[in-house]
């Protein structure tokens, strides 16, 4: 039997894209040439520039004192670096493996780092992307915990089978020098201690080293003697380690949840044991066991009682509370509530040196995911305010937008309001972990990143610099009333458990109208001002869009229908339209029993008090309609000119009017075809052969229905024989209802767009039929209505254009772009005098089909007769609850620029990007005049039009990982890099472009990856990361004093040197670890250079190393000149004390 090669599928969805159909003008329309295209590929090259947000999966940290740096890392092999406020470095080891321990070599700019496939690194921080210099593989033995002791070359590595290896971390070579666990442990025990879990050497005698067993057995280690000195043995595991600064004790944490303090001179019985949260029985007797104390940190005081901090060790019985850090001062104790797991914990102090008063200030506490740094110095422990973008996560992360080259007034703006929202009782001390500078660049141009989140609220980031700032956080779940328990909660039938997720948004950021699009096909628009204001009645537009499944064959009792279509030439009549001030209290139930006409939510009819920033000022919700919910909202735009909003869905499109809160369009994709239309589908049935690309998915009217039905309303009673097919019907409601139930909506649409286009692709190969996991692709063989695709708005887009042929001036107008290629237009008639605005209607007349392309719509846009991009119409901002005089003085319409028509002459160009090509259509005259075929193996995930610093380009990603740019209007290939497989759905969901070269996507449920394709600001990120190593002179030892330095009660030195060098200890064994030699400086260049321009930058980095190290050799220099310089004066002063005594007086 044949096998089946998965691998094969994967090869070929990510087969390198191809552009076979290559740009080509079409021969009668060469007189369009006179656009000169200022891009060229040399303006492009694409990078990762930064990461933000919480480090995902977190396993690991580490904190240098005196640079006061912090360096997170990951189960998957990231480091997460972090200094002041706006200063991160992300950096990733090579295999994904796991990072078990970090060790900054501290004020040396460098920092070791431990993984779980038992190896270690050296990464150089003293450049402004890290590299790593050296690692070394173990191959015989597994890493379980490492100890770099101050100003050490030597690595102390313990392992799982109880030995200690040594490496210098200048050279990364191991040392002959090896501490067998059978000599440690000798007779103390019959059994194997286990793996090490801590090494740690005494305070004050660097000679003793403390290997801590996870059996319960410790051993004080003699370097010198080789030899133990003392063993300390206790019937539980211990789990960590720490020692008092003067070296006299040590606390152990243990698995049974007790502490116990050794004297190292008593090695029979524990000075002390305490559980610190066990209960203490009368009559003496052990506590009851705790949970395990994963970590104890001891810091001493010189003025007051030493700090005991632990992490873990509470009381079984207290099920369901949440994880605890335990701050024990004194005989005053505190638990600290954490809202995460903790992973781990440093304590902050003021000295390096492990053998003087630590005066601890912070503890910083990593928990899985947050970041928390906890004050020791105030009363009540408060926490100091995270200047971290840390949040992203808060609420998971379901659609992001990004916006460069912003108004410049819009971030004050937001954070003007969004500052009233911050939290209280924070620590009064500045953020403690304050290293590093920032970057110098000379990228200066605002960048907001918009958010939307699982539960229903969206924020503002400022990203301007490569820096992430939250502004402003908006909450939309409280435009709605709360579901207790008692009532009826959503059905699971139409959304999951976040009925209030953010599917979708539109933004203007120059009125700063917001729109909101959520899983729950409701829309939200929200108008910004800077005045608060209580709505006694949030305005509600209930919108019934029918179902195309009982377009014709409507049930009894189904309700009234609210569409209002318009014939082309005429404007509509809006039926239904007055704004309601309350859902529907009562359904309207069909015989069946049915839900009809009603919400999937209950918009509030208390008053809503609004605080300054984003307040609403309409809710659009659709409705159930014959038992059929409403289908999630695919496509949304807004324009703040014309006063509109459009939305549609796998029904068909709604337009709406937001200033007078009326619904002007209601139509379905079928009617939209039905009106007259120059590509006017001719009725076929499912049963007949394969049609060509483009009309191969046709919605579930297509197969039965006549020219004559497509053009009635839904509400005209022709029947279709599918429509009447009961078992047909029904069985599409059960298998919606089973999706919807197994899956969020969010995900659900996006796989069953993936799902579609994967058999769109397949069909275009084979003739067999394929069945996808939600939509199938059509085939010869189909021929029920649920294995039809179904018509998608997959786009929307507002212009000022050339819509009909021979259409002298640009007016008004809606594209619409669908899921099977067509572009369809419509033509708005919006009163122009702002005063007869809010008394006449807009009128809405159909033009017809403009385009059609393979795949669905993407983007749309329009360029004028100098190949510039035209903006759509906006309006300036103004404070809708501001005095009328202020608002009439800021109102004011920003028109485009009007370019008018000759005519036979074109005057503007329509630009159309789909799933699989793009193409420029010359208007009024709709002739395509280039066309190119992005993709024949993969699919556009993410099309945008941009606007770069030399000119326009269309951006796309695909699903094979490829990014690429084409020139316009020529639609030349610029730029085509593999970069990111399609590996996860957020990432399609989350991928976007900006101007200006920038783009982003969500890389983790929490982390946000900025990437840029300008070659500019390429150039330019060196300058633009900060810098992480900042020279910093390391504090002066602890003084000994007269006495101790007399009497040698100091801490006492070790030349390790002597020890562990070749000379002394030997070589190690070959076999036991591989030495791998890293990228050291080379990754400090920019890319990855090759030929002449590699070789220079090679030997530009040479040059600077030597003169580097000629530097540090001229310094050297320089004091033995002096120290001679210093010793020959004072062999001159004793000559000349003794030149004139004789023998005797001496």
């Amino acid at each position: 039997m044949k096998k089946f090669n998965i691998r094969k599928v994967f090869d070929g969805l990510t087969a390198v894209s191809s552009s076979s159909s290559s740009a080509s003008p079409q021969p009668s329309n060469r007189e369009n040439d006179i656009i000169q295209e200022t891009l060229q590929s040399e303006h492009f090259q694409l990078c990762k520039t930064v990461r933000h947000g919480f480090p995902y999966q977190p396993s690991a940290m580490a904190f240098d004192p005196v640079q006061k740096i912090l360096v997170i890392g990951t189960q998957s092999g990231a480091l997460r670096l972090f200094g002041r406020a706006g200063l991160e470095c992300y950096c990733q080891h090579e295999g994904n493996s796991a990072v078990i321990q970090l060790q900054f070599l501290i004020n040396e700019g460098a920092l070791v780092s431990a993984l779980s496939d038992d190896s270690i690194h050296l990464w150089n921080l003293r450049q402004k992307i890290p590299a790593i210099l050296h690692s070394l593989k173990f191959n015989r033995e597994r890493i379980t915990f490492c100890h770099l002791p101050f100003q050490s070359k030597w690595l102390y590595i313990g392992t799982e089978r109880g030995n200690i290896h040594i490496v210098n971390v200048e050279s990364f070579t191991l040392s002959g020098y090896v501490i067998m666990w059978n000599k440690a442990i000798e007779l103390s025990s019959k059994n194997h201690p286990g793996p090490v879990v801590h090494i740690s050497d005494n305070p004050m005698d660097e000679g003793k080293l403390l290997i801590g067993f996870e059996c319960g057995i410790v051993v004080l280690w003699d370097l010198r003697s080789k030899k133990a000195d003392y063993r300390y043995s206790y019937d539980e595991a211990i789990h960590s380690v720490a020692w008092h600064h003067e070296g006299k004790q040590f606390v152990c944490s243990h698995s049974d949840g007790t502490l116990t303090t050794w004297n190292v001179r008593s090695p029979a019985k524990p000075a002390q044991i305490i559980t610190p949260h066990g209960k203490q029985p009368r009559d003496g007797r052990k506590p009851d066991p705790c949970k395990p104390i994963l970590k104890v940190e001891y810091k001493t005081a010189k003025a007051g009682e030493p700090f005991m901090v632990l992490s873990g060790g509470l009381s079984y019985d207290t099920v369901g509370r949440r994880a605890c850090l335990t701050v024990m001062h004194g005989k005053s104790t505190a638990v600290l509530e954490m809202d995460y797991p903790i992973v781990d914990f440093l304590t902050l102090c003021e000295t390096p040196y492990p053998n003087d008063y630590q005066e601890p200030y912070a503890v910083v506490v990593l928990l899985e995911k947050d970041l928390v740094v906890v004050d020791l110095a105030q009363t009540g422990y408060p926490s100091f305010e995270n200047p971290y973008p840390l949040s992203i996560h808060e609420s998971p992360v379901t659609c992001c937008e990004y916006f460069a080259d912003c108004p410049a007034e819009l971030i004050p703006a937001l954070y003007s309001v969004g500052s009233r929202q911050k939290r209280q009782g924070y620590s009064k001390k500045e953020w403690p972990i304050s290293g590093g500078n920032w970057g110098q660049g000379a990228q200066s141009y605002p960048e907001i990143i918009i958010t939307g989140h699982a539960d229903g609220s969206v924020k503002f980031w400022d990203a301007s610099a490569l820096m992430l700032q939250v502004l402003y956080k908006l909450k939309t779940a409280k435009v709605f009333e709360k579901v207790t328990a008692k009532e009826e909660k959503p059905s699971p039938d139409v959304v999951d458990e976040d009925p209030f997720a953010i599917h979708s948004l539109s933004w203007c950021p120059e009125s700063r109208v917001l729109c909101l699009a959520a899983v729950s096909a409701h829309v939200i628009v929200y108008r910004f001002s800077k005045h608060e204001v209580t709505t006694e009645t949030v305005q509600l537009l209930e919108v019934r869009m029918q179902c195309e499944l009982n377009d014709v064959d409507s049930l009894e009792g189904g309700g009234e229908q609210a569409s209002a279509v318009s014939t082309p030439g005429a404007s509509s009549s809006p039926q239904g339209s007055t704004p309601q001030p309350h859902p529907s209290s009562s359904s309207t139930s069909s015989s069946e029993g049915l839900r009809d006409n009603v919400p999937c939510l209950k918009v509030r009819s208390s008053p809503l008090k609004q605080s300054p920033g984003y307040q609403v000022e309409l809710v659009i919700q659709l409705l159930w309609v014959s038992g059929e919910p409403p289908q999630q909202i695919s496509s949304l735009a807004v324009n703040s000119a014309y006063g509109l909003v459009v939305l549609g869905n796998g029904n068909g499109v709604a337009v709406v009017d937001y200033l007078q809160k009326t619904l002007l369009l209601n139509v379905t994709t079928a009617e939209m075809h039905g009106l007259p239309d120059p590509h006017q589908r001719q009725p076929r049935s499912p049963r007949k052969g394969r049609h060509p690309s483009g009309v191969g998915l046709c919605d579930g009217n297509d197969g039965g229905a006549t020219s004559e039905d497509r053009c009635k309303s839904p509400t005209s009673g022709c029947g279709s024989p599918y429509h009447s097919d009961e078992d047909s019907k029904q069985k599409f409601l059960e298998k919606v209802k089973s999706k919807s139930r197994l899956i969020s909506k969010s995900v659900a649409n996006d796989f069953a767009k993936m799902s579609r286009i994967f058999s769109m692709a397949a069909d275009q190969k084979h003739d067999d039929a394929r069945d996808g996991s939600f939509i199938h692709s059509r085939s010869s063989s189909m021929g029920s209505i649920d294995r039809e695709a179904r018509e998608v708005i997959s786009s929307l887009h507002f212009f000022e254009t050339l819509s009909r042929k021979n259409e002298l001036v640009p007016v008004p107008s809606l594209w619409l772009g669908t899921s099977l290629g067509t572009v369809l237009a419509i033509s708005l008639l919006v009163p122009s005098a702002s005063e007869l605005r809010l008394q006449q209607a807009v009128a809405v007349s159909f033009c017809g089909s403009v385009v059609r392309l393979k795949g669905g719509i993407l983007r749309m846009a329009v360029m004028d007769s100098t190949g510039s991009l035209v903006p759509p119409a906006c309006e300036s901002w103004y404070d809708p609850n501001a005095p009328e005089e202020e608002r009439e003085r800021t109102r004011s319409r920003r028109p485009t620029s009007p370019s008018s028509s000759q005519e036979n002459q074109d005057c503007q160009y329509a630009v159309v990007c789909s799933e699989k090509q793009a193409k420029v259509v010359a208007l009024p005259s709709q002739n395509c005049i280039y066309d190119h075929n992005i993709t024949e193996t993969s699919f556009v995930l993410r099309a945008d039009v941009v606007i770069m610093s030399a000119g326009i380009c269309v951006a796309c990603f695909c699903a094979n990982g490829h990014i690429m740019t084409l020139s316009l209007p020529s639609l030349r290939p610029l730029l085509d890099v593999n970069y990111l497989p399609l590996t996860d759905m957020r990432i399609a969901r989350t991928f976007c472009f900006s101007n200006l070269g920038q783009a982003l996507y969500l890389t983790s449920p929490m982390e946000i990856q900025r990437l840029t394709y300008s070659q500019e600001t390429c150039d330019n990120l060196q300058e633009m990361l900060g810098e992480l190593f900042t020279p910093v002179e390391t504090p002066e030892a602890p003084n000994r004093g007269f006495f101790k330095g007399l009497f040698g009660g100091g801490a006492q030195s070790l030349d390790r040197e002597d020890l562990f060098g070749e000379l002394a200890a030997g070589r190690a064994s070959r076999s036991l670890a591989q030495h791998i030699p890293g990228p050291g400086s080379m990754e400090g260049m920019k890319g990855a250079a090759s030929g002449v321009v590699g070789e220079l930058a090679r030997a530009r980095i040479a040059l600077d190393e030597r003169g580097q190290k000629l530097g540090e050799l001229e310094e050297r220099t320089a004091a033995m000149m002096a120290s001679a310089d210093a010793f020959s004066r004072h062999a001159h002063d004793v000559m000349l004390k003794y030149k004139d005594k004789k023998w005797y007086q001496l």
